[in-house]
């Protein structure tokens, strides 16, 4: 699959047809099942969009900066006429919705095909995309591996060059850990800079939506198409790595890949967040209770249909004390504000992605530095105390050995930033520290 910019460029010059690579993005989507990514492929939606677009390159008029360019959404964001599961049994027969997602409805007025949705965690609540219901996602470069999650389908097919753009939802890493793992680009925009009508709810004090992509320009195009601003990127970078926290219980090679970041962009010492491991432990808290309090009265009515390590989380999240989540929320505030003088004095920030790349399917647990991690709750460990804070994140794949699996960086801006993060994304991919579309090692 090449760039979205490459596929758009062909089309408006008539190279190609906008139809004909949504018949082949369909087929090959179809041929690699066994990834278990998708969950619909969506042939009248693609053909319709494809035809238009082929329609307005035939009549010398403008496509659109995203011509004919395949893309996927997570199953949680509407779709005309298509039934939003949310990735749960109960809302399979749901009422179809009656229009799209504001996003998606942007990247189809830019000229993008719509072709797929993807699976996802049950109510998008867990790291590692594995449902009851829809089974669970294979890591494109490894099949006995997971692809990460909530987000996991989207970022599957993009890493093993099946789509070239995704959407996915972010509240506590949902975008950024299966961008590590499955070694593409992530975006976590800015709180509220991307909108999220028409996204099945989870946690809305952070749910953000964003897209995935296999090279930084490309995400910066689908960024701007749905609504998100970038603004000139001047100056010399005052940056540094995040200490502490986000300098333990991390694997070496992404410790030694930030090492190399920072030493390329000039940073400075590193910076430290005193109350990161508090605010974790507040994302739980903050998640667990205005997600258990969501879907209370379906727990009540049926909780059996519920996958179960959803169920059991709801549940606990909705018996959470008020003076606990009253806590968690005073815990965030105090994080946001450490986070927030940080970035008044440097313009980058960087931390682990993932603390590890993709956990085996059939490990419950993984030892790094000699401490025992979750291979699930865990994958959270970096992305989630930083989603409190509503800024711009961007996970990056680092240039990784051939026979490694993918790990990646979160670089991390204050809000508004975007631009900032497309245009350094863009000189690591120049300076050969992280990757630019990378072949999937082992295709599912």
């Amino acid at each position: 699959m090449d760039t979205a910019l490459g596929i758009a460029a062909d089309v408006r010059a008539g190279r190609r047809s906008a139809r004909a690579m949504a018949v082949e993005t369909l087929d090959s989507i179809a041929a690699q099942g066994a990834l278990n990514a998708a969950t619909r492929l969506l042939h009248g939606h693609a053909l319709a969009d494809a035809e238009r677009v082929d329609a307005r390159v035939a009549a010398g008029g403008d496509p659109g900066p995203l011509a004919g360019v395949p893309f996927a959404v997570k199953d949680l964001f509407d779709i005309a006429g298509e039934t939003t599961t949310a990735g749960a049994r109960q809302r399979a027969a749901a009422p179809p919705a009656t229009r799209d997602a504001e996003v998606v409805v942007r990247l189809r007025a830019a000229g993008a095909v719509l072709v797929a949705t993807t699976n996802m965690d049950e109510f998008a609540y867990g790291f590692s995309t594995e449902n009851t219901h829809y089974g669970t996602t294979c890591n494109p470069h490894d099949p006995e591996r997971l692809a990460g999650g909530s987000s996991g389908g989207s970022a599957a097919l993009v890493g093993a060059g099946l789509v070239p753009l995704a959407l996915g939802s972010d509240t506590n890493g949902s975008i950024r850990v299966p961008a590590s793992l499955c070694g593409i680009y992530g975006l976590r925009p800015s709180f509220g800079a991307l909108s999220v009508e028409g996204v099945y709810p989870f946690v809305e004090r952070l749910d953000t939506v964003g897209c995935f992509a296999r090279s930084p320009e490309d995400l910066a195009v689908a960024h701007e198409v749905m609504g998100g601003t970038l603004s000139p990127v001047a100056g010399p970078l005052r940056v540094a790595a995040l200490g502490g926290w986000f300098a333990g219980l991390a694997d070496p090679a992404v410790l030694a890949g930030i090492a190399r970041i920072a030493e390329y962009l000039g940073a400075g010492p590193s910076v430290e967040l005193p109350s990161a491991a508090a605010a974790r432990s507040a994302g739980f808290v903050l998640t667990g209770a205005e997600g258990g309090h969501r879907h209370l009265a379906a727990l009540r009515h049926d909780a059996m249909a519920f996958d179960p390590a959803t169920r059991d989380r709801l549940i606990a999240g909705a018996l959470q004390p008020v003076a606990a989540v009253r806590e968690a929320e005073a815990v965030a505030r105090r994080f946001t504000e450490e986070l927030g003088e940080a970035l008044a004095t440097h313009d980058l920030l960087l931390a682990p992605a993932t603390p590890m790349p993709a956990p085996r399917i059939d490990a419950t647990t993984i030892v790094i530095d000699g401490q025992t991690l979750s291979a699930r709750a865990d994958l959270g460990l970096h992305t989630q105390p930083l989603s409190l804070a509503g800024v711009p994140i961007l996970s990056v794949p680092l240039r990784q050995p051939e026979a490694a699996m993918p790990i990646g960086v979160q670089l991390i801006a204050a809000p508004g930033r975007e631009a900032l993060l497309f245009k350094t994304a863009a000189d690591l991919v120049a300076a050969g520290l992280v990757a630019c579309t990378p072949a999937p090692r082992e295709a599912a």
